[in-house]
């Protein structure tokens, strides 16, 4: 009985982390690029109580017995499905259409991934201006570096193709790549990316290195949507089904501790 208040007792603990889960999950529901996260859970030690044997009359006993010793979170995995595309109207608004993701640059000058493209043209280092995301990122090209145009642009201008080439109009007004490129990359496990701040990702052994698309042919190619962004791909009614049978198993496992508790107090009364 002290067994099962144990084991009950780590299913709580583990539900309770899946409601946070949850809970995230609905919060960030009109996140741009947030990707939905689910709790997964293992089984902990079982003990022996009595092994395959035979017994005294030499009969065998082919199944032996053991109990499990609750539940624990193994780990907290996200989902990289697609999310809608919503229409902005906004010329620095971006989504990727496909596997990929953007490449940005944090305060701390490591390389981050994310597919948040709400951008916006800022004022650069050398007089210019720099495509940085809303958190104040500068958005990297094809070769790891800041995307930073001269003063002689006009960001009213600047339309980005579904390559991901920035555009500027010629003379006919028809825009034309001028030579800069948004990097978009992909990874061979992105369930293995580390969540870092915002909407951005870390690399880790378990995700790869990010591959580019441009220079890996066997990768199918993400497309840029120019005036639209990527919404959450947080199913609200899945989630609140889910936050439902978690409620419900927590109240179960509460269930049994009210149950070993009462076994353990007719058990105490007994000896009177």
């Amino acid at each position: 009985m002290m067994r099962a208040l144990w084991t009950a007792a780590s299913g709580m603990t583990a539900q309770q982390t899946n409601v946070d889960v949850i809970a995230n999950n609905l919060s960030n529901v009109n996140t741009i690029g947030y990707k939905s996260e689910s709790a997964q859970f293992k089984s902990l030690l079982y003990q022996t109580i009595q092994s395959k044997t035979t017994s005294a009359n030499g009969e065998t006993k082919p199944v032996g017995a053991q109990v499990g010793l609750g539940v624990r979170n193994s780990s907290i995995t996200s989902k990289f499905t697609q999310g809608s595309l919503t229409d902005t109207g906004l010329d620095t608004d971006f989504a990727i259409d496909g596997q990929g993701f953007f490449a940005v640059m944090n305060t701390n000058g490591e390389t981050v991934y994310t597919r948040n493209g709400s951008f916006n043209w800022s004022l650069g280092n050398n007089g210019g201006v720099m495509l940085c995301s809303s958190e104040g990122y500068p958005v990297l090209d094809t070769y790891g570096m800041a995307i930073e145009l001269s003063n002689e642009y006009h960001t009213s201008k600047l339309s980005i193709d579904a390559d991901g080439n920035v555009c500027y109009p010629d003379e006919n007004n028809n825009p034309q790549p001028i030579g800069y490129q948004i990097g978009i990359v992909q990874f061979q496990n992105p369930g293995g990316l580390e969540r870092s701040s915002g909407s951005t990702f870390k690399v880790t052994n378990a995700s790869g290195e990010a591959l580019m698309e441009v220079d890996n042919d066997h990768l199918q190619k993400s497309k840029v949507r120019q005036g639209y962004v990527e919404a959450s791909n947080v199913q609200v009614v899945d989630e609140m089904v889910n936050m439902i049978v978690a409620q419900r198993a927590y109240e179960m496992n509460s269930k049994a501790i009210q149950a070993a508790d009462e076994m353990l107090g007719q058990a105490n009364q007994l000896k009177r």
